[in-house]
Order: structure tokens, then C-alpha cells, then sequence
């Protein structure tokens, strides 16, 4: 059995620990460190459901080894909001816009479209809605979601009003 010890930080916190080899990073977060809003869906990397932000890119963290991200940053949903509860734009966006109903997608959802607006980025609703095509949600017919991305890109003010 290989064995790696890794310094990462996650969330603003730093963590040291040794992991297997065959250790995937979802595992890690969820299993050893307690982030249990990573969600393994299908670990295929199909679904979006684990993703998290990775030294500022959002990656499937079932498809990832823990061992790969020594010394990175990573962000899962539970890092997104300000420490007096304040939810990120992502997330206040998707509560205004219904963009959730069994929450199970969501946090993958939330760290893929806060990857990709982060630093003042301005993507078009239709490349945040392109991002999408690599989450399945079962629940929202993807309506709330689009909506919440308009109001990400300004197209709307929130809970589907024009701007």
C-alpha cells in the first residue's frame, strides 16, 4: 500500500494528513476530514455532484486523488459563505430562484457556477448554463437553476423578474 502525506488547505483551515494512494479526493473531504457536503453521486465524474474548487478551478473530486493536491487550496460548499452566515452570490441566487429541491446536486452545482464567476469574472448566461450540461439533477427540470443563473449574469433581478 502506497502512502502520502498531503498539506492542503481547505476552506481556510489548514490540514495535514497522510492518504493512501488510491485515496480519492471526494473520500478525503467527505470521509476523513468531516466536508460532508461534497456529495459522491456516481463516481464517474458524471454527475457534478462532488465538485469542488481546486486552486481556483472547479474539479470532480471523485476523479481526483487526494495525494495530487499537496500544497493546493480547496473550497467545498460549506467554505462559501461569509463567517457571519451571509450566503456567496451563488447560493443566495439559487435560493431566490427555487434552484434546489432534494439539495443532492447542489453543492456541485453552487462550486462549479462559483468557479466560474469568481474574481470578478463575467461569463454569459449561456456559458454558466453550458457549465451545467456536466450536472444531472433529477429534481428541478433545471428552470431554477437557469434562473438563478440570469440573475448571476444580470439578465434578471431574482425569482425570474427581467431586469
Amino acid at each position: 500500500m502506497s502512502e502520502h502525506k498531503i498539506e492542503v488547505v481547505i476552506n481556510g483551515r489548514k490540514h495535514q494528513a497522510t492518504v493512501e494512494g488510491r485515496r480519492t479526493l471526494g473520500d478525503f473531504l467527505r470521509m476523513d476530514i468531516g466536508y460532508t457536503g461534497v456529495h459522491l453521486g456516481c463516481e464517474h465524474g458524471v454527475c457534478g455532484a462532488c465538485t469542488v474548487i481546486v486552486d481556483g478551478v472547479a474539479v470532480r473530486s471523485c476523479l481526483m486523488l487526494a495525494a495530487q493536491v499537496d500544497g493546493s487550496e480547496i473550497t467545498t460548499v460549506e467554505g462559501l459563505a461569509a463567517a457571519d452566515g451571509t450566503l456567496h452570490p451563488v447560493q443566495q441566487a439559487l435560493r431566490d430562484n427555487h434552484g434546489l429541491q432534494c439539495g443532492f446536486c447542489t453543492p456541485g452545482v453552487v462550486m462549479t457556477l462559483a468557479a466560474l464567476t469568481a474574481d470578478e469574472a463575467k461569463p454569459t448566461s449561456q456559458d454558466l448554463e453550458a457549465a451545467m450540461s456536466g450536472h444531472i439533477c433529477r429534481c428541478t427540470g433545471y428552470q431554477g437553476i437557469r434562473r438563478a443563473i440570469r440573475q448571476l449574469t444580470g439578465e434578471t433581478t431574482g425569482a425570474g423578474d427581467h431586469a
